[in-house]
């Protein structure tokens, strides 16, 4: 319905597929049940865990498919930051900053894609110096990391400051009498 190809979709799940399997696993050993299916020294494995585990991992994959084809990939950030900020406006009565929220909302959505293209030129170019994130343990594939996040981090906090020295530029003050360029109006299809 959403004319959104498949393989894009699918995208979105293969950078929360480690989540996924996580829980898959930690659900299958850690939950107890009734019926025993497997048993070898200190491993139990139960039916009600499998069923679990598999219930989990339909939530988790309904939730990434749900929220990337109806939010992400068919809502256009800016109409999402206006019905965010239309749906939490009742609680601009007890002076809860709503359009600083929905701002920051849309400054988080805008600049994901560019902090994960940010990542990618830094581990091809941590790659092209030796480095290895493939290989080894956990504690030091966590380690290999740390010279992306360094970067990756001081080039947010660049990003951040030179968009808010062009906020400031722009003289934005927040929400203080600030109106829509299109007024959203609820309709019976909503």
């Amino acid at each position: 319905v959403s004319r959104i190809p498949l393989k894009t979709v699918l995208r979105s799940i293969r950078a929360l597929l480690f989540i996924m399997i996580f829980t898959l696993v930690i659900n299958v050993f850690m939950t107890k049940g009734e019926v025993l299916l497997f048993e070898w020294k200190f491993i139990h494995i139960y039916r009600e865990g499998i069923v679990n585990a598999c219930f989990m991992l339909v939530r988790i994959f309904a939730l990434i498919i749900g929220t990337s084809i109806l939010l992400t990939y068919t809502t256009t950030p800016i109409a999402l930051t206006d019905a965010i900020e239309s749906l939490l406006s009742p609680l601009k009565k007890i002076k809860l900053p709503i359009h600083e929220f929905a701002m920051m909302m849309t400054i988080a959505l805008r600049f994901i894609p560019t902090l994960m293209e940010e990542t990618e030129k830094i581990m091809a170019a941590q790659k092209a110096r030796g480095a290895d994130f493939t290989n080894g343990s956990l504690i030091k594939r966590a380690k290999a990391l740390i010279p992306i996040l360094i970067p990756l981090f001081v080039s947010a906090f660049r990003r951040a400051d030179e968009l808010s020295v062009a906020m400031e530029c722009r003289c934005y003050h927040g929400g203080e009498g600030r109106t829509s360029m299109r007024v959203l109006k609820y309709r019976a299809s909503d």
